[in-house]
């Protein structure tokens, strides 16, 4: 199979990547953050989460960001809601997309989310029926796809399952998060393989940890496989909770390297991009988790 030649970036950083931070980050800081990012080029960024700060401190504050971020004609700015009173909240700032989220694995989905696979998935109806209601788009995430911090291996028929039910229930896009990074190339490809038999594979999306280091061979992996869609996160913001010191999600900068070097458009500025990641970095007090971004700044 040729490689796209087009590729989209889902922009987690906000979202998934700031939830993880042990100190606090203010509307401000998160507000430039979105701004620079919109600023280079980035087509869909998930700005916040709309869940009890008791759970997601970070997160506390989404409304207002999404009240002050200068928002650019074309580009998606997504939330995370996983109930209706999240949606409800969500819809209240002005929000058009959100993303659900389900596990493979029962056991992370008990220790994550205290219920099984099957009951997330039934509390996910009302949030669809309210969103088609409203006119939002749903996209959806399944954790754990290669590999589970409790079960340890996943079989991609389960992923399959989990995912062919968030598609049917009306997420117009289902991302694939290998949530410990463990995945490798070989079996990244049998992933899509097997789940692409039940979802189109232009409907797929893959969000892949650096863990164990493999996150950029698992995108070239995926995009042998005709996957077009990639969440990344700007600077590698997001450690990998289950792997205490782990590198958690792959940096958008090296992704958008990768992608430039196989002459697939992203229609994303990499040095604008760079900039966005060490402003970032600088407000957390920490070097950027990016290789391209440190390779750069040391030249």
């Amino acid at each position: 199979m040729s490689l796209p030649s087009q590729v989209r970036l889902i922009e987690v950083g906000p979202r998934d990547g700031l939830q993880n931070e042990a100190q606090p980050i203010s509307v401000a800081d998160k507000v430039q953050l979105v701004d620079a990012l919109s600023a280079a080029g980035l087509g869909y960024i998930e700005v916040g989460s709309f869940v009890s700060p008791k759970w997601v401190p970070q997160m506390a504050g989404s409304a207002e960001v999404f009240a002050q971020i200068r928002r650019q004609p074309g580009v998606t700015y997504g939330a995370l809601a996983p109930n209706l009173r999240g949606f409800e909240d969500a819809l209240a700032a002005g929000v058009k997309e959100v993303a659900v989220f389900a596990a493979a694995s029962e056991a992370f989905s008990q220790r994550n989310i205290n219920c099984s696979i099957s009951e997330s998935l039934a509390r996910f109806a009302p949030i669809m029926e309210a969103a088609k209601q409203h006119g939002v788009t749903v996209r959806g995430y399944v954790s754990c796809v290669l590999g589970c911090p409790y079960e340890g291996e996943v079989a991609p028929e389960q992923v399959a399952m989990v995912a062919r039910e968030l598609y049917a229930m009306g997420c117009y896009e289902v991302s694939l998060g290998d949530t410990i990074g463990t995945g490798t190339a070989g079996a990244t490809r049998r992933l899509f393989d097997v789940v692409s038999a039940q979802v189109p594979r232009e409907k797929l999306a893959g969000h892949f940890h650096d863990t164990y280091g493999q996150a950029m061979a698992n995108i070239y992996a995926s995009l042998l496989e005709g996957i077009a869609v990639f969440d990344s996160s700007i600077a590698g913001l997001g450690g990998c909770p289950y792997a205490k010191g782990a590198s958690g999600n792959v940096a958008t900068e090296d992704v958008v390297y990768l992608l430039n070097g196989l002459g697939i458009e992203t229609g994303i500025d990499l040095d604008a991009l760079i900039a966005a990641g060490q402003q970032i970095s600088a407000v957390l007090g920490r070097p950027t988790g990016s290789r391209v971004a440190k390779a750069r700044s040391a030249q």
